[in-house]
């Protein structure tokens, strides 16, 4: 901070200096002309001394943004010929355009990021993409301020090297008119002169042309990409969607709702594993679970004679009835009625326009891929020996596990371990690493392992399972290792739920050449498209978030890009994406954690509220858990969150909408919440930040004026 207020202090003092002592009137025209002569016999004297002060002068005026600029430039073409003054133009300009650059990345760039960061985010993606193209576009057209270009691409993360060499190529055409001109200084009335539009308009062609080139590459790559592929003359449909997940069903509904004609291909169910093996029966055994556990409990509410015994067949039945009830949200019947036309059958792409479903051939515009994905199994020896359960299957389960172990710490591995355990069932969770969550900080997984661990299940991590033995009896034991240890742990049921897999082969991609990524997921552009322009890839199967929400938010991007992109494609944004991990307590976060921000080098401070101190939690023994929020150091722009309590995948909107929309904690400190509610959390984690940065100076002289009113001379 110090060297920078040094730096600035000294260019303030320079570029002060230059204004006050009127510097400017020696880069005037007519100065220049008046002192031809002069210059002209100078250097026939010391033509080096001459070419090194120019040049110095040069540099200092371009890397201090000084006005000058082009009559330097024509004083070496009256100086120093067309040839030696061009070169010595080119290097100056260049070094001085690089050091303004320089300039403006120390001064401004970081608290630029630290402000805007997340609304430059894709600004800075398309500079590393495409900053030297753009940047020699700008450069080729000398009406593009040659000072702002500097000060500009200084703020974004564009290599420095990169920066200096296409500057010098780029503005070497316009050097060239302006040094040529300079040869012809006496004739030269006016700077209007040099720049006729006729030469205007061919500057702007020049620029235009780097534009226009790319577009033709763009579209030799696309036809070199279809080259196999014969396009047909028309069209059965605009769009078809693979997979009716949460993916597929919002992209043929937004088809629908703009008129396009969309077909919809399903092979299993509709709703896909969110409704079917996800979202929708984990929450709602979960909520028998906790109905259970509040029942073992009762006694914290004054309640001495609450009992209650699970009907597992029943607790499951309940869960089925669940996934009926929410049903005809996603059934064939309403997609139909919005003008989807929905096909249940086993689709296969065929060529970048057709698509094949029960022995019917489709021609389309657009293919939207969302075919989601899998549960991941390790290649454990001797898992395939034993009928394992995963998100998948465990729903067919009718009697509850006396011994069950779960492979897997993350959400869904988490979610169960705990639900089961309320429910009855010794739980073994068996997780690889340090921890359980482990996306999370430490001290917010430390709190959910710690409530499991109270509850009574086994939670061990650094704990690797190497191997699953069965007996001639029928005893099933899986074999771990942590560190040196060995360990066997009987088992009547396991869960796996380490993971999720694409579904991204078995239906044509791998035919087409479309590119996966070591994970599985489809490669697509920010567009959501891969190699072939029209075939999108949405949800699970293209990641780079496996949740339902994220989605359905890409499907508005794919279903968009695809009927609208000629006139405008949008890029998937995914600046504001929050999550839940719905154990008990809850664990909700939107943007950055701590963790997160040291990997990524981000400044931050860090402000949290204790949900033990919020009088809804107190009443509703829901007194545990915390409120952690990052913002910008000294301000109160929102760069992540965490909550972890009751309720905490709904409090957590909030900040949701406050971050998408640039709103910061004072924001939700001014805004009323009713009382009592646990929302109240979030206006007190606010109120902890203004505490914490109170106006110290202000407060002192207000305290007096106080003093001052009340006749206190002290």
């Amino acid at each position: 901070m110090k060297n920078k207020k040094v730096l600035f202090a000294v260019i303030a003092a320079l570029v002060a200096a230059f204004f006050i002592f009127d510097l400017g009137r020696f880069l005037s025209l007519d100065y220049l002309k008046s002192q031809q002569a002069a210059l002209d016999s100078l250097y026939g004297a010391k033509p080096f001394l001459v070419i090194a002060s120019f040049f110095a002068i040069y540099v200092a005026a371009t890397a201090l943004s000084l006005p000058g600029a082009a009559i330097l430039t024509l004083a070496a073409g009256a100086i120093f010929g067309l040839f030696t003054g061009t070169l010595i133009v080119s290097f100056a300009s260049s070094i001085g355009a690089t050091l303004a650059f320089l300039v403006s990345r120390f001064l401004l760039r970081d608290s630029l990021e630290a402000k805007f960061g997340d609304k430059l985010k894709t600004f800075n993606d398309n500079i590393e993409k495409d900053g030297a193209f753009y940047l020699f576009t700008v450069r080729l057209v000398p009406v593009f301020p040659f000072f702002l270009v500097n000060l500009v691409m200084g703020l974004t993360k564009l290599k420095t090297g990169v920066f200096y060499i296409v500057s010098q190529i780029g503005m070497l055409a316009g050097t060239i008119v302006f040094v040529n001109a300079g040869t012809q200084l006496a004739k030269i009335e006016n700077l209007s002169g040099i720049l006729s539009p006729k030469l205007l308009f061919s500057f702007v062609l020049l620029g235009v042309f780097p534009l226009i080139a790319k577009k033709i590459v763009d579209v030799v790559k696309a036809r070199k990409v279809y080259a196999d592929y014969p396009k047909p003359e028309k069209f059965d449909r605009d769009i078809v969607v693979l997979g009716a997940g949460a993916g597929g069903l919002v992209s043929s509904y937004i088809g629908a709702a703009v008129k396009a004609k969309v077909s919809l291909i399903e092979k299993h169910k509709m709703g896909g594993d969110c409704l079917n093996t996800g979202c929708v029966p984990s929450k709602a055994l979960i909520r028998s679970a906790k109905l259970m556990d509040t029942i073992k409990h009762s006694q914290r509410y004054g309640v001495e004679t609450a009992t209650g015994e699970i009907d597992f067949a029943k607790t499951m039945g309940r869960v089925h009835d669940v996934i009926r009830k929410i049903e005809p949200h996603d059934s064939v019947e309403r997609y139909t009625n919005l003008g989807v036309d929905v096909i249940e059958g086993e689709g296969r792409i065929t060529s970048p326009w057709t698509v094949e479903v029960n022995g019917k051939t489709l021609t389309t515009r657009n293919i939207i891929v969302a075919t989601g994905g899998r549960p991941f199994v390790p290649p454990i020896p001797g898992m395939d020996k034993i009928n394992y359960l995963t998100s998948n299957n465990l729903w067919q389960l009718t009697s509850l596990p006396k011994r069950l172990v779960v492979l897997g710490g993350g959400p869904i591995g988490s979610e169960m371990t705990q639900a089961f355990k309320r429910l009855g069932s010794e739980v073994w969770q068996i997780e690889m690493v340090d921890r359980i969550l482990n996306r999370e900080d430490p001290e917010i997984s430390e709190m959910v392992q710690q409530k499991f661990i109270d509850d009574g299940v086994h939670v061990m991590v650094n704990t690797k399972a190497v191997g699953v033995e069965v007996d001639g009896a029928g005893e099933k034991t899986l074999l771990c290792e942590r560190g040196e240890e060995q360990l066997r742990i009987t088992f009547d049921e396991i869960i796996v739920a380490v993971g999720r897999a694409a579904n991204s082969s078995g239906f044509g991609l791998e035919e087409l050449d479309i590119s996966t990524r070591r994970n599985g997921t489809i490669e697509t552009n920010e567009y959501l498209q891969t190699r072939f322009p029209n075939i999108y890839a949405v949800g699970d199967v293209a990641g780079p978030y496996q949740f339902t929400h994220t989605s359905a938010h890409q499907a508005w991007y794919a279903s968009v890009n695809s009927l609208f992109g000629t006139f405008k494609k949008f890029r998937a944004d995914y600046r504001v994406i929050p999550w839940a991990t719905f154990t008990d307590p809850e664990v909700a976060r939107v943007g950055l954690n701590e963790t997160e921000a040291n990997e990524q080098g981000r400044s931050y401070e860090v402000t949290t509220y204790g949900i033990d101190d919020l009088d809804r939690a107190i009443a509703d023994g829901n007194d545990h858990g915390v409120v952690k929020v990052l913002t910008v150091p000294g301000k109160d722009k929102i760069l992540g969150v965490t909550i972890v309590g009751a309720n905490a995948g709904e409090l957590i909107a909030e900040y949701v909408l406050a971050m998408k929309h640039g709103l910061g904690l004072n924001k939700i400190l001014g805004t009323i919440h009713i009382y009592p509610t646990m929302s109240e959390a979030n206006k007190y984690a606010a109120g902890e930040w203004k505490r914490a940065h109170q106006p110290e100076t202000v407060l002192k002289w207000v305290k007096r004026y106080h003093a001052w009113r009340r006749g206190d001379s002290a």
